[in-house]
Protein backbone atom coordinates (compact mmCIF):
# COMPACT_ATOMS: atom_id res chain seq x y z
CA UNK A 1 0.00 0.00 0.00
CA UNK A 2 1.05 3.55 -0.61
CA UNK A 3 1.65 6.06 1.81
CA UNK A 4 1.69 10.21 1.53
CA UNK A 5 2.59 11.71 4.19
CA UNK A 6 1.83 16.07 4.62
CA UNK A 7 3.39 17.81 8.06
CA UNK A 8 2.16 20.89 8.24
CA UNK A 9 5.32 22.91 10.19
CA UNK A 10 5.59 26.71 12.02
CA UNK A 11 8.59 27.47 13.34
CA UNK A 12 9.35 23.64 14.16
CA UNK A 13 13.57 24.17 13.16
CA UNK A 14 13.52 22.57 17.41
CA UNK A 15 11.69 19.04 16.43
CA UNK A 16 11.36 18.87 12.32
CA UNK A 17 14.67 17.20 12.03
CA UNK A 18 14.11 14.15 14.34
CA UNK A 19 10.39 13.73 12.83
CA UNK A 20 11.89 13.67 9.50
CA UNK A 21 14.66 11.52 10.66
CA UNK A 22 12.08 8.55 12.19
CA UNK A 23 10.26 8.74 8.99
CA UNK A 24 12.93 8.77 6.70
CA UNK A 25 14.83 5.58 8.66
CA UNK A 26 11.08 3.49 8.82
CA UNK A 27 11.30 -0.18 7.85
CA UNK A 28 8.59 0.34 5.63
CA UNK A 29 9.22 3.32 4.01
CA UNK A 30 6.81 6.15 2.40
CA UNK A 31 6.17 6.26 -1.22
CA UNK A 32 6.21 10.22 -0.29
CA UNK A 33 6.33 13.11 2.51
CA UNK A 34 5.30 16.64 1.88
CA UNK A 35 6.37 18.86 4.50
CA UNK A 36 4.74 21.99 4.50
CA UNK A 37 6.55 25.44 5.10
CA UNK A 38 3.39 27.77 6.84
CA UNK A 39 5.06 31.25 7.21
CA UNK A 40 8.14 30.08 9.71
CA UNK A 41 10.96 32.84 10.40
CA UNK A 42 13.05 30.03 11.86
CA UNK A 43 15.41 27.57 10.18
CA UNK A 44 12.44 25.21 9.45
CA UNK A 45 12.88 25.73 5.76
CA UNK A 46 16.64 24.87 5.64
CA UNK A 47 15.86 21.80 7.51
CA UNK A 48 13.30 20.93 4.90
CA UNK A 49 15.52 21.51 1.88
CA UNK A 50 18.37 19.73 3.87
CA UNK A 51 16.37 16.48 4.01
CA UNK A 52 14.48 16.98 -0.13
CA UNK A 53 18.23 16.56 -1.06
CA UNK A 54 19.15 13.74 0.92
CA UNK A 55 15.75 12.22 0.21
CA UNK A 56 14.03 11.57 -3.02
CA UNK A 57 10.30 10.79 -1.19
CA UNK A 58 10.76 14.11 0.91
CA UNK A 59 9.98 17.48 -0.50
CA UNK A 60 8.34 20.67 0.60
CA UNK A 61 5.88 23.71 0.07
CA UNK A 62 5.73 27.03 1.52
CA UNK A 63 2.53 29.15 2.26
CA UNK A 64 1.68 32.27 4.41
CA UNK A 65 -1.51 31.94 6.36
CA UNK A 66 -0.21 34.36 8.54
CA UNK A 67 0.74 34.86 12.40
CA UNK A 68 -2.30 33.46 14.69
CA UNK A 69 -2.47 29.79 15.78
CA UNK A 70 -5.90 29.23 15.73
CA UNK A 71 -6.39 25.83 16.40
CA UNK A 72 -8.01 23.78 14.41
CA UNK A 73 -8.35 25.74 10.65
CA UNK A 74 -5.06 27.13 10.24
CA UNK A 75 -3.10 23.78 10.28
CA UNK A 76 -6.01 21.80 8.29
CA UNK A 77 -5.38 25.14 5.48
CA UNK A 78 -1.80 24.05 5.11
CA UNK A 79 -2.27 20.09 4.87
CA UNK A 80 -4.96 21.13 2.35
CA UNK A 81 -2.03 22.99 0.17
CA UNK A 82 0.57 20.37 0.88
CA UNK A 83 -2.60 17.43 0.08
CA UNK A 84 -3.53 19.59 -3.52
CA UNK A 85 -0.10 19.48 -4.84
CA UNK A 86 -0.38 15.04 -4.03
CA UNK A 87 -1.09 12.71 -7.03
CA UNK A 88 -4.04 10.19 -6.54
CA UNK A 89 -2.19 7.33 -6.35
CA UNK A 90 -2.11 6.87 -2.69
CA UNK A 91 -3.89 4.17 -0.58
CA UNK A 92 -3.16 5.55 2.85
CA UNK A 93 -2.84 9.69 3.45
CA UNK A 94 -1.19 10.67 6.63
CA UNK A 95 -1.21 14.01 8.54
CA UNK A 96 1.06 13.87 10.97
CA UNK A 97 2.93 16.76 12.98
CA UNK A 98 5.73 18.46 12.30
CA UNK A 99 7.09 17.72 16.50
CA UNK A 100 6.90 13.68 16.70
CA UNK A 101 9.31 11.33 16.90
CA UNK A 102 8.28 7.67 15.51
CA UNK A 103 9.14 4.25 16.39
CA UNK A 104 11.00 2.98 13.31
CA UNK A 105 8.14 0.29 12.87
CA UNK A 106 5.32 2.55 13.06
CA UNK A 107 4.32 2.72 9.05
CA UNK A 108 4.89 -1.01 8.85
CA UNK A 109 2.34 -1.87 11.88
CA UNK A 110 0.00 1.24 10.64
CA UNK A 111 -0.33 -0.72 7.19
CA UNK A 112 -0.31 -4.10 8.54
CA UNK A 113 -3.51 -2.94 9.86
CA UNK A 114 -5.06 -1.52 7.18
CA UNK A 115 -4.20 -4.92 4.91
CA UNK A 116 -5.31 -7.44 7.60
CA UNK A 117 -8.55 -5.32 8.08
CA UNK A 118 -10.19 -3.78 5.21
CA UNK A 119 -13.20 -2.13 7.22
CA UNK A 120 -10.80 -0.03 9.10
CA UNK A 121 -10.98 3.68 8.00
CA UNK A 122 -8.61 5.40 10.00
CA UNK A 123 -5.57 3.96 12.23
CA UNK A 124 -3.38 5.20 14.48
CA UNK A 125 -0.78 5.14 17.44
CA UNK A 126 -0.60 7.34 21.23
CA UNK A 127 1.27 10.58 21.85
CA UNK A 128 3.86 10.40 24.59
CA UNK A 129 5.26 13.23 26.57
CA UNK A 130 8.52 13.13 28.95
CA UNK A 131 8.17 13.41 32.52
CA UNK A 132 10.32 12.98 35.43
CA UNK A 133 9.72 9.17 35.24
CA UNK A 134 10.38 8.73 31.71
CA UNK A 135 7.92 8.89 28.44
CA UNK A 136 3.89 8.64 29.53
CA UNK A 137 0.70 8.40 27.74
CA UNK A 138 -0.29 12.01 26.90
CA UNK A 139 -4.04 11.31 28.39
CA UNK A 140 -5.97 14.19 26.66
CA UNK A 141 -8.15 11.83 24.72
CA UNK A 142 -9.92 8.75 25.49
CA UNK A 143 -8.07 5.26 24.59
CA UNK A 144 -10.30 4.61 21.26
CA UNK A 145 -9.22 8.28 19.95
CA UNK A 146 -6.59 8.95 17.29
CA UNK A 147 -5.08 11.79 17.98
CA UNK A 148 -4.95 15.02 15.44
CA UNK A 149 -0.99 14.47 15.59
CA UNK A 150 -0.62 11.37 13.39
CA UNK A 151 -3.60 10.90 11.59
CA UNK A 152 -3.43 8.06 9.10
CA UNK A 153 -6.53 7.53 6.67
CA UNK A 154 -7.73 4.78 3.78
CA UNK A 155 -8.25 6.47 0.83
CA UNK A 156 -11.69 5.65 0.23
CA UNK A 157 -12.42 6.34 3.87
CA UNK A 158 -10.87 9.45 3.38
CA UNK A 159 -12.59 10.63 0.02
CA UNK A 160 -16.23 9.48 1.72
CA UNK A 161 -16.25 11.42 5.01
CA UNK A 162 -14.99 14.39 2.28
CA UNK A 163 -11.73 14.90 3.62
CA UNK A 164 -11.07 16.75 6.84
CA UNK A 165 -12.96 20.05 8.22
CA UNK A 166 -11.41 23.30 8.98
CA UNK A 167 -12.65 24.19 12.24
CA UNK A 168 -12.13 23.44 15.96
CA UNK A 169 -12.42 19.79 16.42
CA UNK A 170 -12.07 18.09 12.78
CA UNK A 171 -9.88 15.40 14.30
CA UNK A 172 -13.03 14.25 16.10
CA UNK A 173 -16.03 14.92 13.11
CA UNK A 174 -13.26 13.02 10.90
CA UNK A 175 -13.75 9.94 13.30
CA UNK A 176 -17.66 10.56 14.13
CA UNK A 177 -18.37 10.65 10.35
CA UNK A 178 -16.35 7.50 9.25
CA UNK A 179 -18.60 5.65 12.08
CA UNK A 180 -21.65 6.76 10.44
CA UNK A 181 -20.53 5.51 7.16
CA UNK A 182 -19.65 2.32 8.42
CA UNK A 183 -15.64 2.65 8.72
CA UNK A 184 -13.72 1.22 11.82
CA UNK A 185 -11.53 3.68 14.02
CA UNK A 186 -8.50 1.48 15.39
CA UNK A 187 -5.77 2.86 17.57
CA UNK A 188 -2.59 0.33 18.32
CA UNK A 189 -1.60 0.50 22.02
CA UNK A 190 1.94 -0.57 21.02
CA UNK A 191 2.47 2.32 18.88
CA UNK A 192 3.78 4.88 21.22
CA UNK A 193 5.03 7.99 19.42
CA UNK A 194 7.47 10.72 21.15
CA UNK A 195 4.91 13.89 21.13
CA UNK A 196 8.34 16.49 21.40
CA UNK A 197 6.46 19.65 22.42
CA UNK A 198 2.83 18.73 24.36
CA UNK A 199 -0.14 20.02 23.31
CA UNK A 200 -1.52 23.48 23.78
CA UNK A 201 1.91 25.26 24.30
CA UNK A 202 0.91 27.37 21.23
CA UNK A 203 -2.36 27.55 21.51
CA UNK A 204 -4.16 31.10 21.69
CA UNK A 205 -6.66 31.58 24.43
CA UNK A 206 -9.70 31.51 22.38
CA UNK A 207 -9.71 27.44 21.76
CA UNK A 208 -12.49 26.75 24.42
CA UNK A 209 -14.45 28.79 22.68
CA UNK A 210 -13.75 27.19 19.55
CA UNK A 211 -14.21 23.74 21.05
CA UNK A 212 -17.61 24.74 22.23
CA UNK A 213 -18.45 25.95 18.47
CA UNK A 214 -17.14 22.67 17.17
CA UNK A 215 -19.72 21.24 19.49
CA UNK A 216 -22.97 22.33 18.52
CA UNK A 217 -21.53 22.46 14.82
CA UNK A 218 -21.44 18.82 14.90
CA UNK A 219 -25.12 18.73 16.56
CA UNK A 220 -24.24 17.21 20.40
CA UNK A 221 -27.09 19.47 22.25
CA UNK A 222 -26.47 20.79 24.76
CA UNK A 223 -26.03 18.01 27.80
CA UNK A 224 -23.44 16.05 25.91
CA UNK A 225 -21.81 19.25 24.96
CA UNK A 226 -21.58 20.26 28.88
CA UNK A 227 -20.17 16.60 29.45
CA UNK A 228 -17.29 16.60 26.93
CA UNK A 229 -16.76 19.84 28.00
CA UNK A 230 -16.30 19.59 31.48
CA UNK A 231 -14.08 15.93 31.05
CA UNK A 232 -11.87 18.54 29.08
CA UNK A 233 -11.69 21.12 31.50
CA UNK A 234 -10.88 18.31 33.91
CA UNK A 235 -8.09 17.22 31.87
CA UNK A 236 -6.73 19.91 31.69
CA UNK A 237 -6.47 21.40 35.05
CA UNK A 238 -8.98 24.15 33.95
CA UNK A 239 -11.99 25.46 34.92
CA UNK A 240 -12.15 28.26 33.28
CA UNK A 241 -12.31 26.16 29.75
CA UNK A 242 -15.27 24.48 30.60
CA UNK A 243 -17.24 27.85 30.92
CA UNK A 244 -15.06 29.09 27.46
CA UNK A 245 -16.54 25.70 25.73
CA UNK A 246 -20.20 26.77 27.09
CA UNK A 247 -20.22 30.49 25.74
CA UNK A 248 -18.89 29.13 22.62
CA UNK A 249 -21.57 26.81 22.36
CA UNK A 250 -23.98 29.25 23.09
CA UNK A 251 -23.35 31.83 21.18
CA UNK A 252 -22.52 30.36 17.74
CA UNK A 253 -24.67 30.51 14.89
CA UNK A 254 -22.75 29.47 12.37
CA UNK A 255 -23.52 26.31 9.56
CA UNK A 256 -23.66 23.01 10.84
CA UNK A 257 -20.80 20.47 9.73
CA UNK A 258 -23.10 17.51 9.90
CA UNK A 259 -26.30 16.33 8.04
CA UNK A 260 -29.16 15.92 11.17
CA UNK A 261 -28.83 12.10 10.28
CA UNK A 262 -25.13 12.00 11.54
CA UNK A 263 -25.96 14.39 14.07
CA UNK A 264 -28.66 11.57 15.22
CA UNK A 265 -25.74 8.83 14.60
CA UNK A 266 -23.03 10.78 16.56
CA UNK A 267 -25.34 11.71 19.75
CA UNK A 268 -26.39 8.01 20.15
CA UNK A 269 -22.85 6.86 19.76
CA UNK A 270 -21.82 9.41 21.95
CA UNK A 271 -24.65 8.06 24.59
CA UNK A 272 -23.74 4.69 24.19
CA UNK A 273 -19.95 5.41 25.37
CA UNK A 274 -20.90 7.31 28.19
CA UNK A 275 -23.03 4.55 29.50
CA UNK A 276 -20.65 1.87 28.72
CA UNK A 277 -18.22 3.53 30.87
CA UNK A 278 -21.01 4.37 33.95
CA UNK A 279 -22.35 0.86 33.70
Amino acid sequence: MKCYIVIPAHNEEAHLATTLNSLANQTLLPSKILVVNDHSTDNTQSIIADFSKRFDFISGTTISSGEDHTPGTKVVEAFYKGFSLLDEEYDIICKFDADLEFPLDYLEKIVAVFKEHPKIGMAGGFCTIKKESGWVREELTGKDHIRGALKAYRKECFEQIGGIEKAMGWDTIDELLAQFHGWKVQTVPELEVKHLKPTGTAYASKAGKLQGTAFRRMRYGFILTSIASAKLAFRKGNIGYFFDCIKGYLKDDSDYLVTPEAGKFIRKLRWKKIWKKLF
